[in-house]
């Protein structure tokens, strides 16, 4: 008898429950094993055909209708892509009507890849750092299947575009994109960076953006009416000030403080941005990391 007065299990109870216990241990780990295998070694993880069938969607509570209709393919505030192992796509969702609540991608049904959630202002020199750090190895991730990416165009620097509000027309032009031709934004968004003009400038203009977004595959002719006549740009004002109000779903934060707000598997990254090994070591990180950690 133990102290307690508790009878002791027989020691082939204990031994069997040490071996559970270590066999879901092992089961738990070859998970993780997996699932930095699928990421390091370029195999596929889930391509962007099953997750426009599988990734449900689910309203976020608590926050403001928006002030204007939104743009299709980004029910979330941000558009989706993924790929099956070839072709990158946009995951599609109807546009949000001007008295809809924002939706949410629900992330667990994309539990084999990593999930990377970008905020980004397309004036902003520090976004434009770490895309030119990170942009070419995420869109591989991406193209191979392992990682899906949410870009979140938002609007924050107008102030310093000498009264021409480019932030807020880039990122009108990228919700643009996103409805009318949204499998090739992630082309766009390159693009985008590739031709950043520098703070307290007047940045691109209407046609240069139109030029650029053509440059970049994005051949609609809806686009360009769309970029001219400021389309989202009402979204963009009340997407961004959602984003700067929070909640944030899928996220260890609660709001948007700047740009890039950059997040993986609902973690925020907060090395350099212009060090693609440290970015790397932090994705590789979240995705062998257990639930919970």
């Amino acid at each position: 008898m133990s102290t307690s007065g508790q009878a002791r299990p027989p020691k082939k109870d204990r031994r069997e429950e040490a071996r559970e216990t270590a066999r879901l241990m092992r089961a738990e780990q070859a998970k993780r094993d997996k699932r930095r295998r699928l990421f390091l070694r370029g195999g596929i993880g889930i391509g962007l055909l099953a997750v426009v069938a599988i990734v449900t969607l689910v309203v976020v509570n608590n926050v403001s209708a928006p002030a204007a209709p939104g743009p299709a393919n980004m029910a979330s505030d941000g558009i989706l892509l993924g790929s099956d192992g070839t072709t990158v796509s946009a995951a599609t969702s109807a546009a949000l009507e001007a008295d809809a609540d924002p939706i949410a991608t629900d992330q667990s049904a994309l539990a084999d890849t990593a999930n990377i959630v970008m905020y980004v202002d397309y004036l902003c020199p520090i976004c434009g750092d770490f895309e030119a750090t990170n942009g070419e190895q995420i869109t591989s991730w991406v193209t191979a299947g392992n990682a899906t990416v949410e870009i979140h165009p938002i609007s924050i620097l107008d102030r310093l575009s000498s009264g021409t509000k480019y932030a807020t027309r880039a990122a009108n032009a990228a919700a643009c994109v996103a409805d009318f031709d949204p499998n090739k934004f992630l082309d766009f968004n390159t693009a985008m960076f590739a031709e950043q003009p520098a703070e307290n400038t007047t940045g691109l203009s209407d046609a240069e953006l139109t030029a650029l977004v053509d440059g970049a595959g994005a051949t609609s002719p809806e686009v360009a009416s769309c970029i001219a006549d400021q389309t989202y740009s009402g979204w963009v004002e009340a997407s961004t000030q959602r984003a700067l109000d929070g909640p944030i779903p899928n996220s260890d934060i609660e709001q948007v403080k700047g740009t890039p707000t950059v997040l993986v598997n609902g973690v925020k990254y907060t090395g350099s941005n212009s060090d693609a090994a440290a970015f790397e070591a932090f994705v590789t990180a979240q995705m062998t990391a257990a639930p919970g950690e």
